[in-house]
């Protein structure tokens, strides 16, 4: 298994670890911690892809896998905020259909064709879109969590704000997923 595989399975592993963090507010700093973890498990989708492109290490399997490990980072975050009260259910049920629709439709292009079909720039800016959020309220929860304080209703409208931003981005970037790869499963019918 190459570095970029690896380090897109370190990004799977961390999801439980960053979970426990996020959750357990019996952990001193636990969003401050969860942040870093969050922090480290999205530098490893930049780097994955990074130096698979500039060593020519691209392989099917991280072309598969990539896109799912920010899935499964992203929809845990997410889940986590929902329990929490930091994300709105509708955003996060509108995230996960996204999310079981693209990757159903990239198991059904392996199997049917056995091609794999990688991320596309939406895809990369929709996910960008979904870290940042989770980063800022981690950020802002950290900070609020270290003086003492509890949520502003303005800070919890910032994160919602930047959910909903993330939410329309999924949406805008499974539609044009959609019609970029509807050709490859009508011409196999």
């Amino acid at each position: 298994m190459n570095l970029p595989n690896k380090l897109t399975l370190l990004r799977v592993v961390l999801v439980p670890v960053f979970t426990i963090f996020v959750l357990y507010s019996q952990i001193p700093f636990h969003y401050f911690w969860a942040l870093l973890i969050f922090i480290v498990a999205s530098l490893t989708d930049h780097y994955d892809g990074k130096i698979a492109r500039d060593r020519n290490l691209i392989t099917n399997f991280g072309k598969f896998l990539d896109p799912l490990a920010d899935k499964i980072l992203i929809i845990s975050a997410l889940i986590c905020f929902l329990a929490l009260g930091f994300a709105n259910v509708w955003c996060v049920l509108i995230i996960i259909v996204r999310e079981l629709m693209v990757t159903s439709l990239r198991l059904l292009a392996l199997e049917e064709g056995g091609k794999v079909i990688a991320a596309n720039r939406w895809g990369k800016i929709k996910t960008i879109s979904q870290m940042a959020a989770v980063i800022f309220i981690l950020f802002v929860q950290s900070i609020l969590e270290i003086v003492g304080k509890p949520s502003p209703e303005p800070v919890l409208l910032a994160g919602s704000a930047l959910i909903w931003i993330a939410t329309i981005l999924t949406v805008v970037s499974g539609v044009i997923y959609i019609r970029e790869n509807i050709a490859m499963f009508r011409s196999e019918k």
